[in-house]
């Protein structure tokens, strides 16, 4: 394996792990065969055939074979948590918005684990008003340029490019992503934009949990480690999501009823989780989330369980190790995570360069969910093909491939808008 050239020469490449390599396949030919499960397939062998049965029958086995074999078990909403609004403006963004600023109290306690909203609501739209929600990458600061917004205080990871010094986020940080958050468009448009730090929930390395919402709760049931089927760091960030539309849920502004929930890579791997187990979310979009979230596991294509594993041991429970050497036993995959946002809208979005993410194995996962859309009479992708780049396609299930590298862009943008739109008879 340390032959790199050979590799390359033949459609592989090689990814260093510590000291251990992994042969990496972009070849087609080498994908294999594979037989994806049946999302209709109850365990007691029956076949669903109408809407009813899956949402009372199937979709919970689905939704439990999940927890248990890949993010794990996360706790209900806290009795005890508030909301604490600390920072408003009404002409924010040269008057374009109000911005909000709202700390999340999961115990109730100043003192507590929570976590802090950033909110931007459009002023010349008539409220409420729909809302995109996601999680960010650095810090709520890194969305804008907008010097109003308080900089993160939590760890993040070095990057001088992104600003962070000693793991913490500078005064140089602000607008560092905006070109992954197009606020003044999103806004122009007739939407809310809300977000949150993703590592307000927990620090995204192997020991983050300690300093997290995981760590909290183990400390509470007195428990000294997490169980095979505990929750792991995405089901950490996507139950963030679902506190974060907790809030929504009491802010006059926003129309909760049309919320989309959005994320990029691993919190597109995030986002998918969040729609599958809070059906509050009207829209589910993934961004190149690749293995793990849109792409199907059993594909031997980029981004392996073994690599993500490897990698990133925290983001999922300790029973998906088991799938390293054989994905194939996983008795799920993706196309039945997202056909879990059935009968709601969902989009998968992938990029011509991200190979590692495996863009054809996004769209099957997506091609693959229509069955339980089509329960419902809802139309899935119109494409029996991956479509060319640039060409979006798809009704309630909605999908395109844009040229380009892992990134969330404007043109990423500008079809979420527009699927929004069409769902929510803009």
């Amino acid at each position: 394996m340390g032959q790199r050239n050979l590799w390359v020469g033949l459609g592989i490449a090689v990814v260093w792990v510590g000291i251990t390599a992994a042969a990496t396949n972009y070849d087609e030919e080498n994908v294999g065969t594979y037989t994806l499960p049946n999302p209709l397939a109850k365990t007691d062998g029956g076949i669903v055939t109408s809407a009813k049965e899956w949402m009372e029958q199937r979709r919970p086995e689905i939704l439990q074979l999940f927890e248990r074999h890949v993010y794990g078990r996360a706790p209900d909403r806290p009795q005890e948590m508030r909301f604490k609004i600390r920072n408003t403006d009404a002409k924010a963004l040269e008057g374009l918005a109000t911005r909000k600023e709202i700390t999340v109290l999961f115990t109730g306690k100043e003192d507590g684990p929570g976590m802090d909203l950033l909110v931007y609501i459009p002023n010349e739209k008539t409220k409420p008003v729909p809302a995109f929600l996601g999680m960010n990458f650095y810090g709520n600061q890194t969305i804008s340029g907008d010097p109003g917004i308080t900089i993160s205080k939590r760890w993040a990871r070095a990057s001088k490019e992104m600003g962070i010094e000693n793991d913490r986020a500078t005064e140089s940080s602000r607008g560092k992503h905006a070109s992954r958050w197009p606020v003044e468009m999103i806004l122009k448009r007739g939407y809310a934009v809300v977000t949150v730090y993703y590592g307000d929930l927990e620090p995204d390395h192997n020991e983050g949990w300690k300093d997290g919402i995981r760590g909290y709760y183990l400390r509470q049931q007195g428990k000294a480690e997490f169980a095979p089927d505990d929750w792991g760091a995405i089901a950490a960030w996507a139950w963030g999501l679902s506190r974060a539309m907790d809030y929504l849920a009491t802010d006059s502004d926003i129309d909760a009823k049309h919320v989309a929930v959005h994320g990029h890579s691993r919190l597109g791997k995030t986002a998918l989780w969040a729609g599958a187990i809070d059906d509050r979310f009207s829209i589910v979009i993934s961004n190149d989330s690749g293995e793990g979230g849109a792409a199907i596991a059993r594909r031997n294509f980029g981004e392996t369980v073994a690599d993500l594993n490897r990698a990133f041991p925290h983001w999922f429970c300790g029973a998906y190790k088991q799938y390293s050497a054989d994905p194939a036993k996983l008795p799920i995959d993706a196309h039945e995570l997202i056909a879990l946002a059935a009968p709601r809208f969902v989009y998968v979005a992938s990029a011509t360069e991200d190979r590692w993410a495996d863009p054809k194995g996004e769209f099957l996962a997506a091609k693959n969910a229509e069955p339980v859309f089509a329960l419902f009479g809802k139309e899935g992708l119109h494409a029996d093909s991956m479509p060319e780049a640039d060409r979006p396609v798809g009704k309630s299930i909605g999908y395109h491939l844009r040229t380009g590298k892992h990134d969330i862009t404007a043109y990423d943008w500008e079809q979420y808008l527009n699927f929004a739109d069409r769902a929510f008879g803009r």
